[in-house]
């Protein structure tokens, strides 16, 4: 059922040049977005050579994590668009990557696996488990049992030992780059988490968690009394000195989860000033020259041409939450729009490179392709387009919504079977073991370290 080639999955689509976008017509947003669908995937072929070693991952120098965030973006793409073009492939690569204890803790991976890098599979595992996308069989949990396997894999590794809390960067002790740094996107990742699994599920225990995690995020300097939210601290010192380093994708993933509190909480004021606070705080990703009002930048790294493979793909999160944001309090679209409808159309003309005029550069304010193409750069210009249809789709289902869908034939959708979906919030009675498949030096954090130089303090 998964063979044929994602590629072939999309060759009727007309190619439409980006950069003739009309954000106005939804028929040409699909369009643009359907094309740089395809040129995200143009990058994938794990269904086809179908082994353990690339099913679902992305070529070098591609981490696993960036696999999980890329297959949200097509989960969002199916969602906003309609185009179940790609959804066998997602399906595919979703349940190839689970782990022997359905949690996604993946032992060919263990050597770049870090509370970072789980926690962006589980957002792609609850948007699918928010939007009941079918699942082949029920010989593999339900998504969202999946996505409460995960925080239950995440909750016993909360360490008190310093800092007062929070999570560490890496997991593995034979992984020693990060066991001693916490840092923002792991731990807003397991904010979102909780905050997501207690709307979707109706369990407070998630919200307590939810609780503690942000409460302990202000505390320690994560995110400051402006909603500014910065990279991490070594716990070696116990979190003394903030690495004020921020990035945009950390600014969306808090975001989002104050947003999904405000919806669960029926509109908590507190929730929705951290909300507003938060994408008020993000207008430093905007706006980088006087004649690039509301473009999006990152703004630690494109100014000095110091962006890795990670960072060029860290804007389509900051879109993707924000468009997500939205539909959970819908008091922010008018702001959203402002930033993201400027950001779309700068993002489409800079997908104007290659041979067809359809891939996609780096840098949006420049007023057209810069030379500089990746994965990262088709994620993030697919992220920012497609969200303009957001307000179209079916917001997230919350619990007693959420079903468990199984269609043992994805083309026929008279053998689609729903049964009721529930998670408990149960943590794991020990923890994982620590023995790692193998030493893994993630050269993120020296590029982090010489850019931290440059740019410390800018946000």
């Amino acid at each position: 059922m998964y063979m044929k080639s994602v590629h072939a999955a999309a060759l009727a689509a007309a190619f439409t040049s980006p950069k003739d976008i009309d954000i106005n017509d939804p028929t040409s947003i699909r369009s643009v977005a359907s094309t740089l669908a395809y040129g995200t995937m143009a990058w994938y072929s794990g269904n086809v050579t179908d082994t353990p070693d690339t099913i679902a991952v992305f070529p070098p120098p591609h981490y696993w994590w960036q696999a999980g965030a890329a297959w949200g973006a097509m989960l969002d793409y199916s969602h906003y668009t309609g185009d179940s073009s790609y959804d066998e492939v997602i399906t595919q690569a979703l349940l190839s990557q689970v782990g022997p204890k359905f949690d996604f803790m993946m032992p060919l991976h263990y050597g770049s696996e870090g509370n970072d890098d789980q926690a962006f599979w589980s957002f792609a595992i609850l948007d699918a488990a928010e939007r009941n996308f079918p699942q082949p069989d029920d010989t593999i949990p339900p998504w969202l049992d999946i996505a409460s396997n995960i925080w239950n894999s995440m909750v016993v590794r909360w360490n008190a030992s310093s800092c007062g809390g929070g999570l560490a960067w890496q997991i593995f002790e034979s992984n020693p780059n990060g066991m001693h740094y916490k840092n923002s996107v792991s731990n807003g990742g397991f904010f979102q988490m909780s905050a997501r699994l207690a709307r979707a599920t109706g369990n407070d225990t998630y919200l307590q968690w939810a609780q503690k995690v942000w409460d302990w995020s202000e505390k320690v300097g994560f995110v400051d009394e402006n909603y500014n939210v910065y990279d991490g601290a070594d716990s070696q010192d116990n979190c003394a000195e903030v690495n004020k380093l921020s990035f945009s994708y950390g600014q969306g993933i808090y975001m989002y989860g104050a947003a999904v509190l405000y919806n669960y909480t029926n509109g908590d004021k507190t929730w929705g000033d951290r909300t507003s606070g938060l994408l008020k705080a993000a207008d430093s990703y905007f706006s980088p020259y006087p004649n690039a009002t509301n473009i999006m930048f990152e703004h630690a790294c494109e100014p000095y041409e110091v962006c890795n493979t990670d960072m060029k793909s860290f804007k389509g999160y900051l879109s993707r939450f924000m468009w997500a944001t939205t539909r959970m309090m819908p008091a922010t679209l008018p702001r959203v729009q402002t930033l993201l409808n400027a950001s779309a159309v700068a993002a489409a003309k800079a997908c104007s490179g290659g041979q067809n005029g359809t891939v996609c550069g780096q840098k949006w304010y420049v007023g057209g392709f810069d030379g500089v193409s990746g994965l990262g750069q088709q994620m993030t210009a697919l992220e920012t387009v497609q969200g303009l249809l957001a307000q179209e789709a079916l917001p997230p289902f919350k619990a007693a919504e959420i079903k468990h869908v199984t269609d043992t034939n994805s083309s026929d959708d008279s053998s689609s079977t729903t049964k009721p979906a529930a998670a408990s919030a149960t943590p794991a009675p020990t923890k994982r073991s620590n023995t790692a498949g193998s030493i893994f030096i993630d050269w993120k954090w020296t590029v982090l370290t010489l850019s931290s130089v440059l740019v410390l303090g800018f946000a």
